[in-house]
């Protein structure tokens, strides 16, 4: 095709138009750079007429300066939350992985897989994330959120995304779920006496006593155990690691030494003796990772093998059922009854190794109930008791 008309060339940067006969279309180029090989970087823009591919060209170069790559248009987000899946999560646990993979299948490929990054609206995510709120924890929204915001993160970052609207929307609050709770110090002695000879024991003692985490004392090694007082230091275990990606502890604070009680001394002893008896007995099966309460042939234990375990040692106390409890709330149980004891709470967050009270009273608020009450036992002890009303008639 020919316009029959000599168009005046087309001042210097402002690229060029042609008619593309193979494709029946008006073509505008323009050079935007060159990459590190010195080759040209060229945008291009189509359409039925010259004017419709100079604004085409020119919504490609303000593409290009804003850092979006070509085809940005096309990626849905699928493609992006299967690109951070695989390619930007390094460093991570496996089972982090398997959880936002899960998180990806069930909740976001469904709903918005096919959805491109560049059409997806703020008020459709708010009603996504309303949507999965009747039926999931809020502390699983904030997980699938997160999912979603961080691949499109990575999006942009790739030149694949403009912007993230996911940003915009908060996480609403999601169905609740079952309240965590402590032992009451009956619950608690009976759980001591009755399980003295399940293999949990120690690991129930120890957990009970000290207030480390499950993944603390799954990673807890004999080295780090000192059952003799030394150097002046009293009995004590250091919760130096997890099984975190790493090995680290949840935080910095978290990392701390803590002074064994007598029975979690007596007990560790026994369960030491005990432990080379199960060793010598498995013989070249045994699989040596120095662990205090590894599994039955030396290596690390699944955090499921340990809740089967624990639940089965609550089975031996009448009055308690296993299914209603759980290992974390072992370290509940610690702070609650150091509370009734009326330990103050910076004391309890050092112990337990948070870096400050502001953690201990948001996640174990439920468990601190005398310390919180204190206020009204010292206004108590000042005025004697003496109402207000009773005061007032005795000054008459």
């Amino acid at each position: 095709m020919s316009t029959g008309v000599d168009r005046p060339r087309r001042a210097r940067g402002e690229g060029g138009v042609y008619w593309d006969e193979s494709r029946g279309r008006f073509v505008a180029t323009k050079t935007v750079g060159y990459d590190g090989r010195g080759k040209r970087i060229v945008r291009k823009g189509t359409g039925t007429t010259e004017s419709a591919a100079l604004r085409a060209l020119r919504d490609r170069v303000k593409e290009y300066e804003a850092g979006l790559a070509v085809g940005w248009d096309r990626v849905t987000v699928a493609q992006a939350v299967e690109s951070w899946i695989d390619l930007g999560r390094a460093g991570v646990g496996e089972r982090t992985v398997c959880g936002n993979i899960d998180n990806y299948r069930l909740h976001i490929k469904p709903y918005l897989g096919r959805r491109r990054l560049k059409d997806l609206r703020a008020d459709e995510v708010d009603r996504w994330l309303l949507g999965l709120a009747r039926t999931l924890s809020t502390s699983t929204l904030r997980q699938v959120r997160s999912v979603l915001k961080r691949s499109i993160d990575r999006a942009i970052r790739n030149g694949d995304a403009a912007q993230n609207v996911v940003l915009l929307c908060p996480v609403p609050k999601g169905r609740g779920g079952r309240p965590s709770k402590a032992l009451t110090f009956t619950q608690a002695a009976d759980i001591l006496a009755l399980t003295a000879e399940h293999h949990m024991h120690a690991y129930i003692v120890v957990s009970l006593l000290t207030g480390v985490r499950p993944e603390e004392a799954r990673a807890l090694t004999w080295d780090r155990v000192h059952l003799e007082p030394s150097a002046g230091l009293p009995a004590h275990i250091e919760v130096w690691r997890s099984v975190r990606v790493g090995g680290d502890t949840k935080t910095r604070r978290s990392r701390r030494t803590l002074a064994l009680p007598e029975q979690a001394v007596a007990v560790l002893v026994r369960h030491w003796e005990r432990q080379a008896e199960i060793r010598g007995a498995a013989g070249s099966g045994w699989r040596e990772s120095n662990l205090v309460f590894p599994s039955v042939v030396g290596t690390l234990q699944e955090r499921h093998n340990v809740l089967r375990m624990f639940r089965d040692a609550l089975s031996l106390v009448p009055g308690i059922d296993p299914q209603e409890w759980c290992v974390l709330e072992l370290r509940h149980s610690f702070v609650s009854l150091l509370s009734e004891r009326g330990v103050p709470i910076e004391e309890i967050s050092r112990l337990v190794g948070h870096a400050g009270t502001a953690v201990t009273e948001l996640v174990y608020r439920h468990e601190l109930r005398p310390v919180l009450q204190s206020g009204a036992r010292v206004m108590d002890a000042v005025f004697g008791g003496v109402s207000p009303l009773a005061a007032d008639t005795a000054s008459t």
